[in-house]
């Protein structure tokens, strides 16, 4: 997933996908990280909710990352959510909008 910032004239950005627009707002420090999930690599019985929260768990572990502020929509919302129950040492906070997506019935 390569993404070149986009300037218009007046704004910067970066846009990725079709649908509803999903905004996340940086703060005045700090960094943001989207990671793709590997929703079409990893085989299909394992797309579960559990096994992204794990995956998280293995990228915000490589980016020796600690006090994270998570942001999940719909399936990333779920997985924000169950990510915090299991590891809840690594999370400052967690936002999340329409949660659960198609994989309600998981938790």
């Amino acid at each position: 997933m390569e993404n070149d910032l986009i300037n218009d004239g007046t704004f910067n950005y970066i846009e990725v996908g079709e649908g509803k627009p999903i905004i996340i707002l940086h703060g005045l420090m700090g960094k943001v990280l989207i990671p793709e999930l590997p929703l079409y690599s990893m085989p299909m019985l394992k797309t579960t909710v559990k096994n992204f929260a794990k995956y998280l768990k293995k990228f915000i572990d490589h980016k020796e990352l600690d006090d994270v502020i998570l942001l999940g929509n719909s399936l990333g919302g779920h997985i924000g959510l169950l990510y915090v129950k299991m590891y809840p040492e690594k999370v400052k906070a967690l936002v999340i909008t329409g949660s659960s997506g198609l994989y309600e019935s998981a938790m």
